[in-house]
């Protein structure tokens, strides 16, 4: 990895910056079943070392290009949401085997459980919470139209659109799962209609895709799966569930905070919450990700992106027909 990786560094960035680049210190930070994250440092002719991370993005799961992944994060950092600084693209795989962005390195902590390590030893869970809750309010501020049109987009009826599809693959994936169609038809009898507002997403703004120090937020990461329209619920609801508080149930946002924290500093960012659909899109998210499990496994069962993570998504999904019944159930709590 090491050596073809950092002379196809080398040899991009010498050529996009116009100065001889020299790339060492190639580290894995993080390697999830889609992208993998390598720092390094970039030794640049008459300049101080830079410290950068690489995102690679195999083609066979790209969900949207690397140029158009950049321009929402710039976007959306131009408008105030901590992101970290794009300092290149690069949409061909020739150069060290597949697409990849490189970003200004931000330090801090990514792994959800050292997080919320973290956050108890700093005692900083309403600052992150606020902060956190502060950078969706910003994204959400941002108009869509400002995004790129090749961005995909939910359409004017969002809720509608995602429950059509999910309908579509329980019937392939988990046609014998009852309590995935329990799920589906608690979601039709309560479908929301289209929101009084349209905004952009980013669709997975959850503990595990943040970076937390001692002293705050740092960066919100993982921009791949970016909408330009959508229910901005649908953005708040999704660092609710559980699957993301990492054993820490008691605490509904990312296992640390509460929601009158989060929504504060949504507030305040102009964020505006409604508790209905907020609970609408809990439920559809909780479903959503057991589909999503299924077919990542389904994915490695058929070899087309053979990885352990893909694998090992599969045994998850009873966990997630837990989560259904209980998100549901009447006297349930939201």
């Amino acid at each position: 990895m090491s050596a073809d990786l950092a002379a196809g560094l080398t040899e991009f960035l010498t050529r996009t910056w116009g100065t001889p680049t020299r790339v060492d210190e190639l580290e894995y930070l993080s390697a999830g079943a889609r992208r993998r994250n390598v720092g390094f440092t970039a030794r640049i002719e008459g300049e101080r070392a830079r410290k950068l991370v690489a995102t690679l993005v195999p083609a066979a799961v790209q969900i949207m290009s690397v140029e158009d992944e950049a321009a929402v994060r710039e976007l959306a950092r131009t408008h105030g949401v901590a992101v970290p600084a794009v300092v290149a693209v690069c949409a061909d795989p020739a150069v060290v085997g597949e697409p990849f962005l490189i970003s200004d390195h931000v330090t801090g902590e990514t792994v959800p459980r050292k997080v919320l390590r973290l956050i108890a030893a700093a005692g900083n869970a309403e600052t992150v919470a606020y902060e956190w809750g502060e950078a969706m309010g910003r994204l959400h501020a941002i108009d869509p139209a400002a995004a790129p049109r090749t961005v995909p987009s939910a359409g004017t009826d969002p809720a509608a659109a995602l429950l059509a599809a999910a309908e579509a693959d329980v019937r392939v994936l988990l046609g014998d799962r009852p309590v995935f169609a329990l799920g589906l038809r608690w979601l039709e009898h309560r479908l929301p209609g289209p929101p009084s507002r349209i905004t952009l997403l980013h669709t997975d703004l959850r503990n595990g895709n943040i970076i937390v120090a001692a002293d705050g937020l740092r960066a919100v990461l993982d921009w791949e799966g970016a909408q330009r329209c959508g229910d901005p619920m649908r953005d708040v609801a999704w660092p609710a569930l559980r699957m993301w508080r990492f054993g820490a149930d008691e605490r509904e946002f990312g296992g640390f905070a509460d929601r009158a924290s989060f929504l504060h500093g949504y507030h305040a960012a102009g964020g505006d919450f409604d508790l209905d659909r907020f609970r609408w899109w809990k439920v559809m998210g909780t479903l959503a990700w057991g589909v999503g499990l299924a077919a990542q496994a389904a994915a490695h069962g058929d070899g087309s992106v053979r990885d352990i993570v893909m694998a090992a998504s599969g045994r998850r999904v009873s966990e997630i027909e837990w989560d259904l019944l209980m998100q549901i159930r009447p006297e349930v709590k939201v």
